[in-house]
């Protein structure tokens, strides 16, 4: 009987590899197809900058060109302050990935593990923040920054970060909330405080979190424009958004040397996400749908 059960469990798995192989194949073809549609737009990016002016919106498109012209780098960065605007961007973005690592860490860690009165009401009241449009805060902002004098300095586009951001503050403390509170304990008993507890045990077990984190400030910061437009009018202190924007308004759109330098600032993305994307998706899995 047991033999039998065998030859006919033999005779259907052909049939069910065949299935499982011809589903995959779809699947496959689906990705690679979606993928290849969404990158076409980065194809043409890149062929255009390369390309002479005139063979920009040629019909039908050349997405090699011919001949190709690796002086429309040069061209662009001779033409424009490109190494001030990037040392500006720098400057920002790391300036802002270190503010919101230490303000979110600090907050995320209190919201999680202190017990006081009102903790939940005040944890609800920072989630609700997240619902108000920047519009309704960028003129009252303006004027308070104004105030102080930061107009045509980085300090607003900077000094925010180290007062938190409500997203990664959520997206920490539910990182934190899956940590088991007995490390903490008897790292208390070892004789450490709070803040050895998070700097030595708290925080190398939540590395894949804090890279999510400065991922997202990453490319927030460094392609941010509304930021810069809002608070910098002199050109020395452009960052990259900004001044290829500029470039842009001054120039007849000479879209070779302007995807020229959409390229190039679009590198440091790229590159930040694959160095640092085993963390990213570790980090996006772990705290995704996790308990609240």
């Amino acid at each position: 009987m047991s033999t039998s059960k065998k030859i006919t469990k033999s005779r259907k798995t052909p049939g069910k590899i065949i299935r499982k192989i011809t589903w995959q194949s779809f699947i496959y073809l689906l990705l690679i197809s979606g993928a290849m549609i969404m990158l076409l737009p980065f194809f043409w990016m890149v062929s255009t900058s390369l390309k002479e002016s005139w063979q920009v919106f040629s019909w039908p498109p050349k997405w090699i060109p011919d001949p190709i012209r690796w002086d429309n780098y040069i061209t662009t960065f001779s033409s424009l302050p490109f190494g001030k605007w990037l040392i500006n961007t720098v400057i920002i973005t790391f300036s802002t990935i270190i503010g919101t690592l230490l303000s979110c860490t600090l907050v995320a860690y209190g919201f999680a593990r202190f017990r006081a009165p009102g903790r939940n009401a005040l944890f609800i009241l920072m989630l609700a923040t997240m619902m108000l449009p920047g519009a309704v805060t960028m003129i009252p902002v303006f004027y308070l920054f104004k105030s102080l004098g930061w107009i045509n300095t980085f300090l607003p586009l900077i000094v925010p970060s180290f007062f938190g951001n409500a997203f990664f503050i959520f997206l920490l403390r539910q990182f934190y909330m899956t940590i088991p509170t007995e490390l903490e304990d008897s790292a208390k008993i070892d004789g450490l405080g709070t803040f050895g507890i998070l700097w030595r045990i708290i925080i190398p077990l939540t590395l894949p979190a804090l890279t999510t984190v400065a991922i997202f400030q990453f490319n927030g910061a460094w392609n941010d424009f509304m930021g810069p437009l809002i608070y910098l009018s002199k050109p020395d202190l452009y960052t990259l958004a900004l001044g290829i924007n500029f470039f842009k308004s001054q120039n007849n759109v000479e879209w070779n040397y302007l995807m020229t330098a959409s390229v190039v600032t679009m590198l440091p993305s790229l590159i930040i996400f694959f160095i640092g994307q085993k963390y990213f998706i570790e980090g996006i899995s772990l705290t995704g749908g996790l308990k609240g």
